[in-house]
């Protein structure tokens, strides 16, 4: 005859058993979450956070905010500012001084963005190598970078000087005489140009630097072996693999020139003839120089929107070059 033995149920397995129940009917609704408190180190991690953010508003966005504003007054600093609607922006399209600066401009950006994208990568591909001396020339090459613009300046003021500058003295060798460089309106805008991408190309050298350094060893390897040419590896190898770092250098170096200021300021005061006069340069003599701080603020804003369009077009024209 068999015999049942009774099971034993302990106090514990009754507590939870009951606890369970419990909780059981009273189930929380669908997508909400249980209540924690914040630890620690997601307080401080949001103070982090907090700090940047409260500047970035402070400095930028109220700013920002305030410039749109006197976009639609005639603010002159002294008084108050009167509400003038969308007159600042019809001023500016019958403002030939504006449309001229935004020509020396234009010219200023078509020069200065391939220049600075061929002596870049040109300098980038030479030091593409590992040995002190090519450590020593990176160095060398971006001291320009950190260079204060007014040091800069004063540097090529005396290169391109018309008597005694280092650059006609290098063209009077070969029986050329120079021109008179930033007192020719003709190459005035040449000098800033040049000026600009020695100053500037450093930065972009190391950007380039790091996008050849990505690019698998194992490619060159492959065409080395199929009998392909040092010009034929560049083609097909290299310029393809630097495509999205050509990309991001020629959009920096567009949106740079359109904002160039230091330059024309401190070697031409954007002469000689407005023929160094800049959109930015134009800004500054209207909004601190005539104290017409709201039709400054206009002329900002249509170049952002100049400035966004031309990123837009070299954003468009890259995608199409890779696809």
């Amino acid at each position: 005859m068999t015999t049942v033995q009774p099971t034993v149920v302990s106090a514990e397995a009754v507590d939870v058993a009951t606890r369970g129940g419990a909780g059981t009917a009273r189930r929380r609704p669908r997508g909400s979450r249980p209540f924690r408190r914040p630890q620690a180190q997601e307080l401080w991690g949001w103070t982090f956070v907090a700090v940047p953010m409260l500047l970035f508003l402070t400095f930028v966005i109220i700013p920002v905010v305030m410039a749109v504003v006197l976009s639609f007054t005639d603010y002159a600093v002294i008084g108050d500012p009167e509400w003038v609607g969308v007159e600042n922006y019809r001023r500016i399209l019958d403002d030939p001084i504006f449309w001229l600066a935004l020509r020396n401009t234009v010219i200023y950006t078509v020069m200065f963005v391939p220049l600075g994208v061929l002596v870049a990568l040109g300098t980038a591909l030479l030091l593409n190598r590992s040995s002190r001396v090519v450590n020593l020339f990176r160095t060398l090459f971006y001291i320009p970078v950190v260079a204060s613009t007014v040091a800069t300046a004063t540097i090529w003021y005396w290169l391109l000087n018309p008597q005694s500058g280092l650059f006609n003295i290098v063209l009077g060798w070969f029986g050329i005489d120079g021109p008179a460089w930033l007192y020719d309106s003709k190459w005035a805008m040449t000098a800033i140009v040049l000026m600009s991408v020695w100053s500037g190309f450093g930065t972009n050298m190391l950007i380039y630097l790091g996008g050849l350094q990505g690019i698998p060893r194992e490619l060159y390897e492959a065409v080395r072996i199929d009998g392909a040419n040092a010009w034929q590896s560049l083609r097909y190898i290299t310029l393809p693999g630097l495509s999205r770092t050509t990309f991001l250098i020629s959009t920096l170096l567009i949106i740079g020139a359109f904002q160039v200021f230091d330059q024309a300021y401190l070697l031409t005061k954007g002469g000689p003839g407005n023929s160094t006069l800049t959109v930015v340069y134009y800004i500054y003599n209207q909004g601190f120089g005539g104290l017409k701080m709201g039709y400054a603020s206009a002329l900002s804003f249509v170049l952002f929107l100049i400035i966004a369009v031309f990123s837009i077009l070299n954003f468009r024209l890259t995608s199409r070059s890779q696809s």
